[in-house]
């Protein structure tokens, strides 16, 4: 029995939303708010060829655009998909229209530890990066219509595949809260995405901050460490 949750009951046990964004970024954060890749190259009108390579093809490489009145911005890649593997794994869906539903949305961490993997990842464990926190409450109850729910990390191909269609997706109302529980809260829900993105990112900030992986070996015991403090100031 699906019993859903509100958006009280997913903040009791995740108070805080984690984006990670690129290093450059906060500036354009501030000025226009958290765009979805879709949305954000739209508004800053990307002429149809680099549309293309942005929208319709995975992104191998972090992509800057600009634009006379909005200024730069940059679009990170998608180095954590592996095309062969998600193709084999898609249930009713091809890859591009896979692509599409990941640059339709923007992706938040509802716990620190997997905000942790994904910075430590080999791919951008020397970079330092602009994780954006917020109020989780504030964020679902003004949200809550264009949120869905995911229990797995739809990003990423790696080391395992896991099984994925659109419907992996649920709007809060739908999704199966109560009986992932069990599983605790570092598997209840895996990701929260929004729909076109947050333009008043801001009203629900509770930090910002430049960071980064403490340390790139593997071997040694890894954390996140805080280079910059950027909200509040």
């Amino acid at each position: 029995m699906v019993s859903g949750v509100t958006p009280a009951g997913l903040a009791q046990h995740y108070p805080r939303l984690y984006h990670m964004a690129e290093g450059s970024s906060w500036a354009g954060i501030q000025r226009h708010g958290l765009f979805s890749t879709q949305a954000l190259v739209d508004l800053f009108e990307v002429p149809t060829e680099i549309r293309h390579s942005i929208l319709a093809q995975q992104r191998k490489e972090l992509i800057g655009i600009e634009h006379p009145v909005h200024g730069r911005a940059a679009i990170r890649d998608q180095k954590p998909l592996n095309r062969s593997k998600l193709e084999g794994c898609l249930e009713g869906c091809s890859f591009h229209e896979w692509l599409q539903m990941l640059n339709s949305r923007v992706f938040f961490w509802l716990c620190k530890e997997r905000l942790q993997t994904l910075m430590c990842a080999r791919e951008y464990c020397g970079q330092t990066h602009v994780v954006l926190i917020l109020d989780t409450l504030r964020l679902a109850t003004d949200y809550q219509p264009r949120i869905t729910l995911a229990p797995m990390n739809t990003g990423n191909t790696r080391p395992f595949a896991h099984s994925r269609s659109l419907k992996t997706f649920s709007r809060m109302a739908d999704y199966p809260f109560e009986e992932r529980l069990r599983l605790g809260p570092y598997y209840t829900v895996v990701e929260l995405a929004v729909e076109e993105g947050v333009q008043n990112i801001m009203d629900y900030m509770v930090g910002a901050a430049e960071m980064k992986c403490s340390t790139c070996d593997k071997t040694k015991k890894q954390s996140i460490v805080t280079v910059k403090e950027l909200y509040p100031l």
